[in-house]
C-alpha cells in the first residue's frame, strides 16, 4: 500500500501544470524551440507559434475538465486577483465550440479601475492590461466549483507603467542576471548563459476551529484579535515546537501536500511551530519568480483547505497577542544555469575568489541599504511583531559566523597564505576549500543571516509577497555587482585589482556583520553608535522607498520609476491607514456592543450579590467582595473612556482633508494608543468576568 501511494504521488506530481515536458510533447519541434528560446533569451514569440501554443494549452486544459481561463495576476494589493473566462464561444445556428486564440493567451484586458494605483492612472480610466509571464508554469486550479485554466501574468497601465508585484520583480532578476553575468566573464567562465535568483519562503500559520473563529468579531474582519487575556499557559513549556502533529492537522497537511503537488509546488517540510496553533510549511528552492508565485499559491491553498476541515487559516503576523507571531524567512541565493551556487564556496582559490566578491557585494548591499530591506519587510501586522523577542531586531543587521567573518578579517589585514592551486590570487582564499555548507549555526535573532550557500531574510511577515523582498535584494545587489564590474573591467591587473577591491570592500563595509545576539542590548548600542537606522515603525520605513538614493538604485538598475515608486510609497502608506481605521472601528464595535454589555450585566450581577450579602455578614468579611467589584467598576470606567476617546480620534481623522502621509502618522500615533489603552482595561476585565458571561472564545478556547 506504501509504495503504491508513493507512485500515487509521484504520478500526480505537476499533474495541473502545464509543464515543459507537456509542452515537448503536444507542440511542434519548431515551436517548441521557439518557446525555449523565448524562455531562456527574451526573444519574441511569433504570432503563429503563440497559436500553436494556445491551442495545446486549452486541449490540455480541456481534457483535465476545465471550462474557463484566467489571467491570474498580482495587484498591488498584495493578493491574487483573476477575470474568468469561458472557451465556449458562440458558432451559430445556436451552437458553440471552443476557441483560445494567441490574443487571449497573451494579453489580457482586465477593468483596473478599482485596483490601487497610487496615483500612476486615474480611477475613472478602466484599463489595465495583463501580459503572459512565460517563464512561470501555466497551472489548473481545482475546486467545488469545477476547473480553470491559470495563466501568470503582469499587468501593467496603459501608459506602460507596473500595476503589480510580478513586473518589477522580473526586472530585478534580469538587473541581477546582467551584472552578475559580468563578474562570471571577469573569472573567465564563458559557458553560463543565465545567473538566477532563487528564493524559498518558509511560511508559518495559525489552525483556529472555524466555529470559535466565527464567533471572534476581529479574526474575521482583521485577521487578529483586537482584544484578548493571555492564557494560563501559552508556550513556556516549549511543547509545542516540533511537537507530535494532532491527527486533524496532519489530516490537513496531507490534503495541503497533495493539492499543491498537484499544482507543481514542492511542498516538502511541515512542523509545528513555536506558538500553540502554529504550524509551517517550507517549499523547496526554486527561481524566485516562480518562488513568488508558488507562495501565492501556498496562502491561497492553506485558506482553501483548511475549510475541508473544519479550520480557520490565519495569516496575520500577530493574530494573538502575548505568543509568538508568524513570519515567513525568505531564503534567498545565486546560481546558474549550468548548476552553480555563486553563494557557495569552492575547491579552489579562484572558485574562492569568486564566492568572496558575491558575498562581499550582498554584504555592502546591506550596508548601504538597510532602509530599503527594512522597508520592502514594513506592514501594519508586521510592526506588531518585528522588534520583540520572536523575531529579528527592527536594526538590520548581517551573520556570517566566526569562521566566515575571521576569513574576511584577514583578507583585510591583508594575511596572505599559500594559494592551493596555481593562481596568481594572493588574497588568503585558499583557507576555506573546506569550508562546509554547516561552518555556520542559524542566528534567529539576525535579520539578515549567511546560512552556508544562502542568505535568509528573516523580516518578511507571514500574509506579505515575497515579491517586494526580493525585488529589493535583487536590485540592491545588482547595483554593488555593477559597481565591482564597472571597476575590474577597467583594471590592466585584474587580480591585484580584486584584491584591492576586496581589502577596501570589507574595511569600509564589515561593520554591518554582528554575529551575537540581536535581541541584546550590547548591539542596539553599537547600531546607535555606527549610526545604523533603527526604523521602528512602517510610516517610517516607507519613506526610504522615496529617498533619493534609492529612486536612483532602481532606476540604474531599470526596475522602477520615480513615479513608479512614488505611488508605491503612497499605496503603502494608505494601505497602512486604512488597516488600522478598520481595527480601530472593529474594536470600537466589539467593545460597545459585546465586551461592555457583557460587563455592566456582570458588574450589575456583582452589586446585587454585595447588597444581599450586607444582611448575612459583617463588614469586615464583605470587604473583599466590595473591593472586587469596586476595582472591577473602575475598570469599566476606564474602558468607557476609552471608547470615548476613540471616538473622537477617528471623528477628527475622518473630518480633516490628511494627506495619505498626515493620516499614517495620526493612525501611529493617535489611534493605536488609544486602542492598545482600550485592549488593557478589556483584557484585565475578562480575566476577573465569569466565563458564561464573557461574549467571545477566549485564547484558552481559540488555541489550546
Amino acid at each position: 500500500m506504501k509504495e503504491e501511494k508513493r507512485e500515487i504521488y509521484t504520478d500526480t506530481f505537476a499533474s495541473y501544470v502545464f509543464t515543459d515536458s507537456v509542452m515537448r510533447e503536444r507542440l511542434s519541434e519548431e515551436v517548441y524551440k521557439e518557446y525555449r528560446k523565448t524562455v531562456d533569451e527574451g526573444s519574441e514569440l511569433s504570432s503563429k507559434a503563440a497559436d500553436e501554443i494556445a491551442d495545446a494549452m486549452m486541449q490540455w486544459a480541456l481534457e483535465k475538465g476545465a471550462t474557463h481561463y484566467t489571467h491570474w495576476f498580482q495587484p498591488l494589493t498584495g493578493f491574487t486577483a483573476e477575470k474568468h473566462d469561458a472557451f465556449l464561444i458562440p458558432a451559430g445556428n445556436g451552437k458553440a465550440i471552443n476557441e483560445f486564440s494567441h490574443k487571449a493567451l497573451i494579453k489580457g484586458e482586465p477593468d483596473a479601475s478599482s485596483f490601487p494605483s497610487g496615483g500612476l492612472r486615474s480611477t475613472f480610466e478602466a484599463r489595465g492590461y495583463t501580459a503572459w509571464d512565460c517563464s512561470s508554469p501555466v497551472f489548473l486550479k481545482h475546486d467545488k466549483a469545477g476547473v480553470t485554466l491559470c495563466i501568470p501574468t503582469a499587468f501593467c497601465s496603459y501608459n506602460g507603467l507596473a500595476l503589480d508585484k510580478k513586473t518589477p520583480l522580473l526586472k530585478s532578476a534580469e538587473a541581477i542576471n546582467k551584472q552578475a553575468l559580468r563578474i562570471l566573464r571577469l573569472f573567465g567562465n564563458r559557458t553560463t548563459k543565465k545567473v538566477i535568483a532563487n528564493a524559498g519562503a518558509e511560511q508559518e500559520y495559525f489552525l483556529i476551529d472555524r466555529d470559535l473563529y466565527n464567533k471572534r468579531q476581529d479574526l474575521q474582519i482583521t485577521g487578529r484579535t483586537l482584544f484578548g487575556a493571555r492564557p494560563p499557559k501559552a508556550q513556556e513549556m516549549d511543547d509545542h515546537y516540533f511537537g507530535t502533529l494532532k491527527e486533524r492537522v496532519s489530516c490537513f497537511m496531507r490534503e495541503l501536500d497533495e493539492e499543491l503537488w498537484k499544482m507543481g509546488v514542492y511542498a516538502k517540510t511541515e512542523h509545528n511551530e513555536a506558538a500553540p496553533a502554529q504550524h509551517e510549511l517550507a517549499p523547496v528552492f526554486t527561481d524566485v519568480n516562480v518562488a513568488t508565485d508558488h507562495n501565492q499559491l501556498i496562502m491561497e491553498t492553506l485558506k482553501r483547505v483548511a475549510l475541508h476541515h473544519n479550520f480557520a487559516c490565519i495569516l496575520h503576523e500577530k493574530p494573538f497577542e502575548g505568543v509568538n507571531g508568524s513570519g515567513k524567512h525568505n531564503n534567498w541565493s545565486l546560481s546558474t544555469d549550468d548548476g552553480i551556487n555563486l553563494l557557495d564556496p569552492g575547491k579552489t582559490s579562484e572558485d574562492n575568489a569568486q564566492f568572496l566578491l558575491f558575498l562581499c557585494a550582498v554584504m555592502k548591499a546591506v550596508d548601504e541599504f538597510p532602509g530599503l530591506l527594512r522597508a520592502s519587510a514594513a506592514s501594519a501586522g508586521n510592526e506588531h511583531r518585528l522588534g520583540g523577542f520572536e523575531a529579528p531586531p527592527a536594526v538590520i543587521s548581517m551573520f556570517l559566523g566566526e569562521q566566515l567573518t575571521e576569513i574576511l578579517n584577514r583578507i583585510e589585514r591583508g594575511e596572505h597564505t599559500e594559494p592551493t592551486s596555481k593562481s596568481k590570487l594572493e588574497i588568503p582564499v585558499a583557507a576555506i576549500p573546506n569550508l562546509s555548507t554547516d561552518s555556520t549555526d542559524r542566528n534567529r535573532t539576525s535579520p539578515f543571516a549567511f546560512t552556508g550557500n544562502k542568505f535568509e531574510f528573516r523580516m518578511v511577515g507571514s500574509s506579505a509577497s515575497i515579491a517586494g523582498p526580493n525585488t529589493v535584494i535583487n536590485t540592491i545587489v545588482a547595483h554593488e555587482l555593477k559597481l565591482f564590474a564597472d571597476e575590474l573591467e577597467q583594471a590592466s591587473d585584474f587580480h591585484a585589482a580584486l584584491q584591492k577591491l576586496l581589502m577596501r570592500t570589507i574595511r569600509e563595509h564589515k561593520r554591518i556583520i554582528f554575529n551575537g545576539n540581536g535581541y541584546s542590548d550590547e548591539w542596539i548600542r553599537r547600531a546607535e553608535a555606527q549610526g545604523f537606522p533603527n526604523i521602528a515603525n512602517s510610516v517610517d520605513a516607507y519613506r526610504e522607498y522615496i529617498k533619493e538614493e534609492a529612486i536612483h538604485v532602481f532606476e540604474e538598475q531599470h526596475v522602477y520609476t520615480k513615479e513608479e515608486l512614488e505611488a508605491r510609497y503612497e499605496i503603502k502608506m494608505s494601505k497602512y491607514s486604512k488597516t488600522i481605521g478598520i481595527e480601530a472601528r472593529t474594536a470600537l464595535q466589539m467593545a460597545k456592543r459585546q465586551i461592555l454589555p457583557a460587563c455592566i450585566e456582570f458588574s450589575t450581577r456583582l452589586a446585587q450579590n454585595v447588597r444581599a450579602l450586607e444582611k448575612l455578614v459583617s463588614t469586615e468579611a464583605l470587604r473583599p467582595r466590595s473591593e472586587f467589584l469596586n476595582r472591577y467598576l473602575l475598570l469599566v470606567n476606564s474602558l468607557e473612556e476609552s471608547i470615548y476617546q476613540l471616538e473622537e480620534k477617528i471623528a477628527e481623522i475622518q473630518n480633516h482633508d490628511l494627506d495619505f502621509y498626515e493620516e499614517a502618522v495620526l493612525c501611529r500615533d493617535g489611534v493605536l494608543p488609544i486602542m492598545n489603552e482600550m485592549r488593557k482595561y478589556a483584557d484585565a476585565l475578562e480575566t476577573m468576568t465569569d466565563q458564561e458571561v464573557w461574549p467571545m472564545p477566549t485564547y484558552s478556547d481559540l488555541i489550546l
